[in-house]
């Protein structure tokens, strides 16, 4: 036995060059062991079977014992059959288990076909919770790439790919004594789930930079993937991103030096890419400036994160008709149009931009190189909905890791193709929608304005869009105006930055058969805290919180349940750039001490880690020593009148401290209907606004959220 798993191991590491990391974590977790791993491929068995020491017992299904290619390898390990039909066989297991065997199940009872994890059944984790057995995680990537996998046109396979198999450190399962029957069997399951997650996300490596990403993504799938598309129907590859910003690159060195913060303002477009690159390769950090903030709010960010060089595009502020914007900016910043960097483009840069597009870990510019994983790699802006904006510094690292978490629950794959028509100055498009596309192989097409609902879904129709970024308020702008079938090709379609409706909610599972993913997040957060996913979903949530990201609930008097939110992990921003101090980072920090971000929001978390929003802090009016929630209240309006957008806000009121305002585009919105409705629905009395201001279209920021600073100066300026 010993000399044929010796004769396999050298034959599997001549042709997959195998490496084992670990392995002192095997020696460490005892005699009665489960181990569990992903399953990507036919070869998983054996790698574990040849690479693990002593011999292995495997639990297999009794139709796989019957395979003809099973039988060879009893030679080396040992079969545990299991009828899934016989309710006996657990029991039988875990008796085999306690008489302290390395025992080896595949918790998802089967081989990915989406390169993700898929179902992970109960079942694992009750025999781990019974047998007292420890459990050992063994992460196996590489495999997925192999052609013994079911994900041929979802990965790009390869005949010998490098396999590494990571054995993490052993745990426990630990269920609370209060659950008994088959709900300490689902408790068990859920650990276990979490144990998976945990090690799929905390092998992968988000120690790098966004270039070494974009370079690592362009080898895994291919030169000639196309990745990038716009309005101009002009795809780009990776091949053709690396030549354009590499050139791009070279132009835009001459205007700023390195670790020098640069201004794009420009719309969503495969030219906005290849500058986001193009900057990353030279080591500056680009500063994605919000083009609806306006003058001040403009200048306002500039200051801030001092900024001295802009690159524009002169079509661009043409067709958004922003000549005066311009004007005005070019007396305080070195303003760049794109177009008129081609008249110093020499045959040199095409050289180098051809050496670069071939062979760019050789010939890209030795900066690029020098940069470190948590240095700055991008600078956002806050809507400033709360005062003047703030810039929020996010390195390689925070974007890396919340690429990682939305990928460790999200069946992405290379033949997506994902619409994204929200503005990369918002961090949910930038990261979420385009950056998780770019660097996964999959194509991402930028559309120039997310409030064309007209046209949007038709665009969506001719690109055979699987998947689409939006916030309620534009997701119901498109439903309203689509086809039936518009959407036909849309697998999932994500929500975020304002909270959905239960209206668009039911009118996307009735019109297209499609249910929106909610998400939370913020700027600050890279931006993803919790999503809602096809595996995991709870109706009125905004989604279990991510692999990776611990949080504390602050208490808050007359808010009962939960609290507000505190978070940290590895996708918290590096810190602050402030108004007061322009230049000057402030490292994230709370109460709860540093590198814990304040999100501001109050919110209710279950025990299966699901976020449901109350508010925002800020958002909440004390009307009579009462706490009203001013989410809940446009919450009930929004459900008496579904059909039309509402705001409220607190002004204040001699008598009751504060008072409601509703402002909303219902035409002949009145109290006494709203009344009517709180009533038949057993809403207080308090959650009743006390006046409502009626407008043709409610003030809005460029990511789709609503202006509130607007809407209360529109509610001061009609107080009575």
């Amino acid at each position: 036995m010993l000399l044929i798993k010796q004769i396999l191991r050298f034959i599997l590491q001549l042709l997959f060059r195998v490496e084992v990391e670990g392995l002192e974590n095997y020696h460490k977790a005892g005699k009665r062991v489960m181990i569990i791993a992903n399953h990507t491929s036919l070869l998983d068995g054996l790698l574990l079977a040849v690479f693990l020491p002593d011999q292995i017992t495997f639990a297999i299904n009794t139709q796989m014992l019957e395979k003809w290619w099973i039988h060879p390898l009893t030679r080396i390990v040992r079969f545990f059959p299991m009828d899934p039909a016989n309710p006996l066989s657990i029991k039988s297991f875990i008796k085999d288990l306690e008489t302290d065997k390395h025992s080896v199940i595949f918790p998802e009872g089967r081989i990915t076909v989406t390169g993700t994890l898929m179902k992970i059944y109960d079942g694992p984790g009750l025999i781990a919770l019974k047998s007292g057995a420890h459990v050992l995680p063994i992460r196996i990537d590489g495999a997925q790439h192999s052609l013994f996998t079911h994900l041929k046109g979802i990965e790009r396979r390869q005949w010998f790919p490098k396999i590494k198999l990571t054995i993490l450190a052993p745990q426990t399962i630990e269920v609370n004594d209060s659950f008994s029957g088959n709900a300490r069997r689902i408790e068990a399951g859920k650990v276990l789930k979490q144990i998976m997650l945990d090690m799929i996300y905390s092998t992968t490596n988000i120690h790098m930079t966004l270039m070494d990403k974009l370079l690592t993504a362009r080898d895994i799938h291919g030169s000639g993937q196309v990745v990038l598309e716009d309005v101009e129907r002009q795809p780009l590859n990776y091949r053709q991103i690396l030549l354009k910003s590499s050139v791009l690159s070279r132009l835009m060195s001459r205007d700023s030096q390195i670790n020098d913060p640069v201004g794009l303002l420009l719309p969503n477009a495969n030219t906005t890419v290849l500058s986001f690159f193009a900057l990353q390769s030279i080591a500056r950090i680009p500063a994605m400036l919000n083009y609806t903030m306006g003058y001040k709010g403009l200048l306002s960010s500039i200051e801030t994160a001092q900024i001295k060089t802009v690159y524009t595009s002169k079509r661009f502020i043409q067709l958004a008709k922003l000549e005066n914007l311009a004007q005005l900016l070019e007396q305080q910043v070195q303003l760049i149009y794109l177009e008129d960097l081609r008249q110093y483009l020499t045959w040199q840069d095409k050289i180098y931009g051809l050496f670069c597009s071939l062979m760019p870990k050789l010939f890209y510019a030795p900066q690029w190189q020098t940069v470190q994983p948590d240095d700055a790699a991008v600078i956002l802006f806050t809507s400033g909905s709360e005062g003047v904006p703030k810039g929020v510094v996010l390195s390689h690292q925070n974007i890396m890791a919340n690429i990682t978490q939305l990928g460790t629950t999200i069946d992405f794959n290379k033949n997506d193709i994902i619409l994204n028509a929200l503005p990369l100055f918002h961090s949910f498009s930038l990261t979420a929608a385009t950056l998780v596309s770019l660097l996964n192989g999959m194509k991402v097409f930028l559309y120039p304005s997310p409030l064309h609902y007209r046209i949007i879904p038709e665009v969506a129709y001719n690109i055979n869009a699987t998947m689409l970024f939006g916030t309620n308020t534009f997701l119901k702008g498109y439903a309203k105006f689509a086809h039936n079938y518009d959407f036909y090709s849309i697998r999932y379609v994500f929500a975020g930055a304002e909270a959905v409706q239960k209206e668009t909610a039911e009118l996307y599972t009735e019109k297209f058969g499609l249910r929106i993913l909610e998400g939370y997040g913020a700027t600050e957060t890279s931006p993803v805290i919790s999503m809602n996913t096809p595996l995991e979903y709870k109706t009125g949530s905004v989604g279990q919180i991510l692999p990776g990201i611990q949080y504390q609930l602050k208490p808050i008097a007359g808010i009962v349940p939960g609290g507000q939110l505190f978070v940290k992990g590895p996708n918290i921003m590096k810190g602050y750039l402030r108004n007061e101090q322009p230049g000057v980072l402030e490292p994230a920090a709370s109460e709860f001490g540093k590198g814990w971000y304040d999100t501001g929001d109050i919110v209710d978390i279950d025990n299966d880690n699901y976020i449901s929003i109350k508010g925002r802090v800020k958002r909440f009016a004390k009307i009579g020593g009462e706490m009203v929630s001013l989410s809940a209240v446009e919450e009930m309006v929004s459900k008496c009148w579904p059909d039309t957008l509402h705001a409220v806000v607190n002004i204040p009121d001699a008598a009751k401290g504060e008072q409601l305002v509703l402002l909303t585009t219902r035409e002949e919105a009145q109290k006494k209907e709203l009344s009517a409705f709180a009533k038949e629905n057993a809403y207080a009395a308090l959650m009743i606004p006390n006046k409502i201001i009626m407008l043709e279209t409610l003030p809005l920021l460029g990511s789709g959220k609503i202006d509130y600073p607007k809407v209360k100066e529109i509610a001061l300026q009609n107080q009575s």
